[in-house]
């Protein structure tokens, strides 16, 4: 999606971001707020002290967010367990269980 586009289906908000950045920050509405109305997205933006910085940098976001959503998802093939890691799993086992046998005081016997 080209820029146009994406300002034309976006309501932009302002507000005032907290953090550092001394009074410029405290008494200016440098906050960028950007919801995408067609599939209700919410971005915020607040890490520079220019709000048209901050603006573009959500509409950057904005687009790597609608890019990742567009993305197809890939299906999983199943796929069997071999004999041989089967076999190794339960090697595995006997020797954890072999192990904490070990632990265990020996048996007296009378």
């Amino acid at each position: 999606m080209n820029r146009e586009d994406l300002e034309r289906d976006t309501t932009i908000e302002f507000f005032r971001a907290s953090g550092p950045g001394g009074q410029h920050r405290n008494k200016r509405e440098t906050g960028v707020r950007l919801t995408y109305t067609p599939l209700n997205i919410v971005i915020e933006a607040t890490e520079e002290r220019s709000q048209a910085q901050n603006r573009e940098i959500a509409f950057k976001r904005l687009g790597e967010k609608l890019e990742e959503l567009s993305r197809p998802i890939k299906s999983r093939i199943p796929t069997r367990v071999s004999r041989a890691k089967k076999e190794q799993r339960l090697k595995e086992k006997h020797q954890v269980t072999e192990k904490k046998k070990l632990r265990k005081p020996p048996e007296v016997n009378l």
